[in-house]
């Protein structure tokens, strides 16, 4: 196997995981669960199989053309550094797998649960795989949005929707000034491949650009990484299950902030402005994190205050400016991984098996979980650095490299040691806190559950673990050494300084603070135990201060205060405002940029215009005019002029010799005209308000007010076009396309080959926006309910009801849809003729007018006529069209057709081309730009039909609003629309 493959199957496999977990039924446990594990297994594979190359200091990479003329292209890149945290990505989360298939109830959607953490595993593992900025960017997103579906995967939880929440605003809102930061970068360099920025450091240092590129990249991996004051998301966090805070808080989410900073260390690492941002917000972490978490009384907030306090120690050493402070904070990610997530397992199962995290309820596990209390005891002192664990090891080298740090600032590195030595204490008190508080004691009483042992396999990941923590505290340089030493060389970009990974150097200054903050550590817990055993809540001193609080706060403030004063200035519940402050607003952008770069006729002299198509377009614009007018006083005479206005203009494309033009224009036309007159019916009725004093006046204002705004919008389009039509000859880029269509696309229809083609990736960014203005659509209207006035029996109604009675001769309970029967029956016999048709014309569309637009929509018209004829009911029984998934199947095919270029190691939306002899239907073109258009098709029936379907449902609630039910008999629930079938 190749070994760039490795990377791609590394990063895919565990969406395809995800997918197909997805898929699995709701009680499809043991199932998921195994998928979930061999996926991991497989990534673990993949990423120990190339540590051969990486150790020897290659890179391996792999790269498909994304948008070439643009400089982006998807690229994989794994060296040793990638490939530690990588490892640790699969690693730990083999382990979380095995542990959540015995953690998680079985009431609980199980494989819902593993979809998304397979899918959160493939974005942590893009991220640190990523050998594109922009790339990495995107991945950086991924993972905040799944983990927002993990963090609230126990939805029916408040504490659980708002963890998420706030998660999600945090993290995501840093994701955007990651990605501001790294347009910076990437312009600074040239490139925004990660190899051209590494080799770019000194130029990115003394660039202008530099200070807001840093700021912005580090308010990315600051808010990941939950160092302060952005620290406070991650506690509540803790309400998601188990397995996701030890997979998230111990070797993924919040490391990915450490990453990004130890990645981008060479190029942005070595300023006075690097140590102060990342310096300071080290150590302000560093000492919060570990003071809060002694207060805390659930175990899981411990560790989870704890974890802030270990990345604040990671981040401080990385804003040192020193290589070894880098290898060191290397190596205390390791050591950190292994007893956090331990430790969280371990929380994990005193929940499950007594029912509670509350320290104050819980003593004297020792006795009656004592495997469980031997690992968690374990796991809690290589927390707080004893001898002979790995927290010992890296504390070690933190205190070494606080002694030795040099900065322009003497004040601040004499007192680093210091506030070294307080943290360390800190951290002795909170996992005697953890250990003493749950292990000793008397046996703990009325408990929810009677504690006992979990299953052996349960307990398994933590007993890897904690083994793991034992033999690297006890031999470091022969387990951890080769993997920390390629991982530094990796990241420095260099050979790394020496160091050591002895157990045992000597009695040095790093020792005696060791000493020191153990001995002071377990004073300061046998100090406040009294205290906390009463239930002393919040930390003293800093109490006032809570995070959620401020959070909170600062939300209400932006979507309450500032938005609702922003809206009372500019807002409105009319259209008419709103559009004419979008309108205002481009024209004044347009404005500015034309008066800063100036406009004027070009060198081409216009032609003369045709008298008969100067009266076509007098005539469009007569319509035009007449909508205008009509809209205030006529709603469907103004429909009906402004379908008007679109035949003109599918005339005039058919004067240019432009069929495809005119046979869209025309279907398009068709449509909307007849869901907007289907929108129209449910609109309450306008009403003739009487006028006061002088608002006849106020009123001539307004309206030469719009004329003039009008006027301006209308002069500066038409003397846009002018401009840019008179600059060079059009004939120049169309012979471009005419050269290349057949050649290069494979297709006789211009226009056509150029959608699926030449302009594909702009066709599939058009059609992701017309299946969401669909989902929009649907979802505003499913909360729709008509005006009063329009549920009412229609005037016409109501004289044909009178007509009905005038004729004493017709049977009782005949209806006006009898008198439909004729069309109705037409429709239905037309509605397979119409499909073939769409089929011509999506089959035809490479070589002569058509394409999958055009065959959407003329499915979308056969099934219009359909619910015009049939009526809802009758249609959604007969005929079962299912729209979203018509939108996903458009979605994936044309996005596939795009990703399968790659696999010919060809460019994104690469086409190939050749003919077909079918039967019946002879030679036809069969290229891949076909999948494309039938994604097209797919995508645009279901999105017309969705919204149909929106509309016409309107007449089901008006029926019954307008039939009102007996007092005693309660409202049925509205029923779920079969057409639409996932809603």
């Amino acid at each position: 196997m190749p070994d760039a493959l490795l990377l791609l199957i590394a990063v895919g496999f565990p969406f395809a995981g995800a997918l197909v977990a997805g898929l699995l039924p709701t009680h499809a446990r043991n199932a998921a669960a195994w998928l979930a594990g061999g996926v991991a297994l497989v990534g673990l594979a993949m990423v120990w199989s190339a540590y051969s190359i990486v150790q020897a200091g290659g890179v391996i990479r792999y790269s498909a053309a994304w948008m070439p003329t643009l400089g982006l292209e998807f690229s994989l890149r794994m060296d040793g550094f990638a490939w530690l945290f990588a490892g640790l990505v699969f690693g730990v989360g083999v382990l979380v797998v095995l542990y959540a298939r015995y953690y998680m109830a079985a009431e609980d959607p199980v494989p819902r649960f593993f979809a998304f953490l397979l899918a959160f595993m493939g974005s942590m593992t893009g991220v640190v795989l990523s050998g594109n900025l922009i790339q990495l960017v995107f991945f950086w997103e991924l993972t905040s949005l799944l983990s927002f579906l993990l963090i609230g995967y126990w939805h029916h939880t408040a504490a659980a929707r708002d963890g998420a929440r706030m998660a999600l605003t945090v993290t995501a809102t840093g994701g955007l000034c990651l990605f501001a930061g790294v347009l910076i970068l990437g312009h600074i360099v040239g490139s925004y491949d990660l190899d051209a920025v590494l080799a770019a450091g000194d130029r990115v240092r003394a660039s202008p650009l530099y200070l807001p590129a840093l700021v912005l990249i580090l308010l990315g991996a600051l808010t990941k990484s939950a160092q302060f004051p952005f620290h406070f998301w991650l506690p509540h966090a803790m309400a998601a299950p188990t397995p996701v805070s030890a997979y998230l808080h111990s070797a993924t989410l919040v490391k990915a902030g450490v990453f990004l900073m130890a990645r981008l260390w060479p190029v942005l690492a070595g300023t006075e402005a690097w140590f102060w941002i990342v310096g300071t917000a080290g150590l302000c972490t560093l000492l919060l994190g570990a003071y809060v978490a002694i207060f805390q009384h659930d175990l899981k907030g411990l560790l989870a205050y704890s974890t802030i306090s270990h990345l604040g120690l990671t981040t401080l050493l990385l804003g040192l400016n020193s290589q070894l402070a880098m290898v060191a904070a290397i190596f205390h990610v390791i050591n950190h991984a292994t007893f956090k997530a331990s430790l969280f397992m371990a929380a994990g199962i005193i929940d499950h098996e007594t029912g509670t995290r509350d320290i104050r309820r819980l003593s004297g596990l020792n006795r009656l979980m004592p495997f469980t209390a031997r690992l968690a005891m374990v796991a809690a002192a290589a927390m707080a650095g004893v001898p002979l664990l790995n927290g010992f090891l890296s504390k070690e080298m933190f205190f070494a490299e606080a002694l030795s740090a040099k900065g322009s600032v003497p004040v601040f590195f004499d007192v680093l040691p210091v506030a070294a030595m307080v943290a360390s204490a800190f951290s002795v008190a909170y996992s005697l806190r953890f250990i003493h508080g749950a292990f000793f004691g008397p046996d703990p009483v009325d408990l929810p559950k009677k504690p006992h042992e979990p299953p052996a396999w349960m307990r398994f990941p933590v007993e890897v673990l904690v083994l793991a923590c034992i033999v690297i505290g006890i031999l470091p340089a022969a387990t951890v050494g080769p993997y920390l030493d390629m991982a530094a060389r990796a990241a420095l970009g260099t050979e790394p300084p020496e160091y050591s990974l002895a157990v045992w150097h000597g009695f040095n200054r790093p020792l005696l603070m060791s000493v020191i903050a153990f001995v002071a550590g377990l004073g300061l817990y046998r100090l406040l135990q009294d205290h906390l055993g009463k239930g002393i809540e919040g930390p003293p001193l800093i109490r006032a201060f809570e995070g959620r609080r401020m959070f909170e706060r600062t939300m209400v403030f932006l979507s309450w205060r500032l938005a609702r004063t922003v809206e009372g200035l500019i807002g409105t519940r009319r259209l008419q405002p709103q559009l004419r402050l979008v309108v205002c607003a481009a024209v004044l952008a347009a404005g500015w940029a034309v008066w800063l770069r100036g406009l004027g006729p070009g060198n081409l002299v216009p032609s003369g215009i045709d008298p008969v198509l100067a009266m076509i377009w007098a005539l469009g614009a007569a319509f035009a005019l007449g909508a205008a007018w009509q809209a205030k006083f006529h709603r469907l005479a103004a429909l009906i002029l402004l379908g008007g206005a679109g035949l003109v203009v599918c005339v005039t494309f058919v004067w240019f010799s432009a069929p495809d033009l005119a046979l869209t224009q025309l279907l398009v036309e068709v449509v909307t005209t007849i869901l907007l007159l289907l929108g129209l019916r449910w609109l309450p009725k306008r009403l003739d308000v009487p006028g006061t004093r002088g608002s006849e006046a106020i009123t001539l204002t307004r309206r030469l007010r719009d004329l003039g705004i009008a006027i301006a919008a209308g002069a500066g389009m038409a003397g846009l076009a002018y401009g840019v039509m008179t600059r060079f000859p059009p004939e120049l880029l169309a012979q471009h396309f005419l050269e290349l269509a057949y050649s290069e696309g494979g297709g006789t229809n211009v226009v056509n080959v150029i959608l699926v083609d030449f302009r594909g990736f702009d066709t599939m960014g058009e059609i992701t926006v017309l299946g969401a203005v669909a989902l929009t659509a649907y979802a505003l209207l499913r909360r729709f309910r008509p005006a009063s006035d329009s549920v009412d029996v229609p005037e016409q109604q109501r004289d044909q009801s009178a007509f009905d009675m005038a004729h004493p001769d017709r049977k009782e309970g005949d209806t006006v849809a009898e008198w439909l029967f004729i069309p109705s029956l037409i429709a239905r016999l037309l509605f397979p003729l119409i499909v073939m048709v769409a089929l011509f014309l999506l089959l035809r569309g490479h070589d002569l007018p058509g394409g999958g637009f055009a065959a959407g929509l003329t499915v979308a018209i056969a099934m219009i006529l359909q619910y015009m004829f049939g009526g809802i009911q009758w249609v959604e029984t007969r005929l079962r069209v299912l729209p979203m998934r018509w939108m996903g199947i458009g979605l994936l095919l044309a996005a596939g057709t795009g990703l399968g270029a790659w696999i010919f190691n060809r460019p994104f939306m690469t086409s190939y081309f050749t003919y077909a002899e079918l039967p019946v239907l002879g030679k036809i073109p069969v290229a891949s730009a076909l999948l494309f258009d039938i994604g097209v098709f797919a995508l645009v029936v279901g999105s017309t039909v969705l919204i149909l379907i929106a509309l016409a449902r309107q007449s089901l609630r008006g029926h019954r609003a307008a039939t009102p039910r007996p007092a005693e008999t309660p409202a049925a629930a509205e029923p779920v629309p079969t057409a639409v079938g996932d809603d």
